[in-house]
């Protein structure tokens, strides 16, 4: 694995001039040497990296990012932040990719005492996969490009003391659309995003339908995320989006709708229910469910009487 302590350190290895200033760059994707199979199958960047990117060969190439491919022919714009892992495969008969776009490198010093270092950890799509990138519209990756070259003028122009606030307020207006983009996603990929949610029912049912609950616990936003590859944040926008429930929320309704088909269809007791749901402790199941029904276990199991 290739790691990029620098901006510097990977304009080199791509052959490109060093930055006008040491924390940030942007520069078009089509000056880089094109994409070779012998590269790095995986490396790592220790500052933020936003690409906006189109494939010309990608049908050919078949190229994957994650465990997904990608239709290229459009826009697609990914978040890295530093430390997260990329990586990329090609078909073995593929030599070389092609790839046209725009990418915007930021050294988390750069954002040092402005207002975006307190808030760019509230936009999610830092934690979402790279097989979860942003799909364009025409009209969309021309309002995000137009804001890339702004910011790459700002940083080929003399530096004076505005510099750095007038990039700062691009790149806050970068994200600010990107998240509106992302939510427009959610909506517009209906089918897609139904087919999770029908793959998520599922898997909770088949969690909540298995005889060792007790020795699993409740089930995680994590694991469940992992079993329908994605990423904890992306499942948790997404499902925000289309139910208005994260993810945390959809498993605490199914646990509940369980409890309540206990409850009124068994004589079980209240203990043996929480321990068949996976709780431990029968308090932290009772404190749940007069939270979601404003009634105890004893109290709702006594209204069917």
């Amino acid at each position: 694995m290739k790691r990029f302590k620098t901006i510097g350190e990977f304009l080199q290895f791509r052959q490109l001039p060093g930055p006008e200033h040491p924390l940030i760059c942007v520069f078009e994707v089509a000056s880089v040497e094109r994409l070779l199979i012998e590269e790095p199958k995986s490396w790592v960047y220790d500052f933020y990296a936003i690409g906006l990117k189109r494939v010309s060969n990608a049908k050919d190439a078949r190229l994957k990012y994650g465990q997904q491919e990608y239709d290229f022919d459009n826009g697609i714009m990914s978040f890295v932040a530093p430390g997260q892992v990329l990586s990329l495969s090609l078909e073995d008969h593929v030599k070389a990719i092609k790839q046209s776009g725009w990418m915007m490198l930021v050294h988390p010093d750069f954002l040092w005492n402005t207002s975006l270092a307190q808030t760019i950890n509230k936009y999610d799509f830092w934690d979402y996969t790279v097989h979860e990138a942003l799909f364009l519209s025409e009209k969309e990756e021309t309002t995000l490009v137009h804001i890339m070259q702004e910011v790459q003028r700002e940083c080929l122009s003399n530096i004076d003391k505005f510099t750095k606030s007038i990039i700062i307020s691009h790149i806050e207006t970068l994200f600010n659309y990107a998240d509106r983009f992302y939510h427009r996603q959610f909506i517009t990929r209906e089918k897609a995003n139904h087919q999770i949610l029908e793959r998520l029912e599922k898997e909770l049912n088949d969690y909540f339908n298995s005889d060792d609950l007790l020795s699993k616990g409740l089930p995680t936003v994590g694991a469940l995320a992992q079993s329908l590859n994605l990423s904890p944040k992306y499942l948790s926008s997404l499902l925000k989006v289309l139910t208005g429930e994260n993810t945390q929320q959809h498993i605490h309704r199914k646990v509940i709708e369980k409890a309540k088909e206990k409850l009124s269809t068994t004589d079980l007791s209240v203990s043996e229910i929480a321990y068949e749901l996976g709780f431990e402790h029968i308090q932290s199941f009772s404190k749940l469910f007069k939270a979601k029904t404003s009634l105890s276990p004893l109290e709702f199991r006594q209204s069917f009487n």
